[in-house]
């Protein structure tokens, strides 16, 4: 299934390339990422945790950079993960650009998922995937915001601020915003 998603960032479009290909960086703003360890200067282990009421999924995996056009600034990144509890798994191809916009950038994301084993159950209504991709989208983008703002992006000395770990996402919170959106959807209302 196609996600598309988007997100501006208060940097120039040179900042952000480079602030978006630092993934040490921007993985922890990813809620219930975490960076677990660099194979090459392309490729990164990690894991990705979503707790849905009862349901807690964890899937661990790689994310490969395949594609790099600094001067056009997009990539293709190819992603696969595995439920721990063998569950199912998840690949997908994202693709994403910068484009300028008045005061910064907006990244372009574009995300090609396909959900295997009994996980891709989940992803039966495909209004709903892309609801929660929206929701993780933009609270990667509030938490990428808050690292960049000139507050808190410095620790004293002017070296850049360690960033926080990652939160797990919020299954109750998260299924709230995805619940509203569909009845939304439904009534035809924005």
């Amino acid at each position: 299934m196609e996600i598309n998603n988007s997100f501006e960032v208060p940097l120039p479009p040179r900042e952000a390339w480079k602030t978006l290909m630092d993934i040490p960086r921007i993985a922890p703003c990813m809620p219930g990422a975490e960076l677990t360890g660099v194979v090459d200067k392309d490729t990164y282990a990690g894991k990705v945790s979503v707790k849905l009421g009862p349901v807690a999924l964890s899937f661990a995996g790689q994310v490969k950079f395949t594609e790099i056009d600094e001067t056009a600034r997009k990539a293709r990144v190819k992603a696969q993960g595995k439920d721990s509890k063998g569950r199912g798994g998840a690949n997908a191809t994202v693709d994403f650009h910068i484009e300028a916009v008045p005061g910064g950038s907006r990244v372009v994301v574009k995300t090609d998922l396909t959900l295997s084993g009994a996980v891709a159950q989940y992803g039966r209504a495909s209004g709903m995937i892309q609801d929660v991709a929206s929701q993780l989208i933009g609270q990667f983008a509030d938490s990428l915001k808050a690292q960049l703002a000139p507050s808190g992006g410095t620790a004293s000395g002017g070296r850049q601020a360690e960033p926080a770990a990652a939160k797990p996402i919020s299954g109750f919170s998260l299924m709230l915003k995805v619940l509203s959106n569909a009845i939304r959807r439904l009534f035809g209302s924005k």
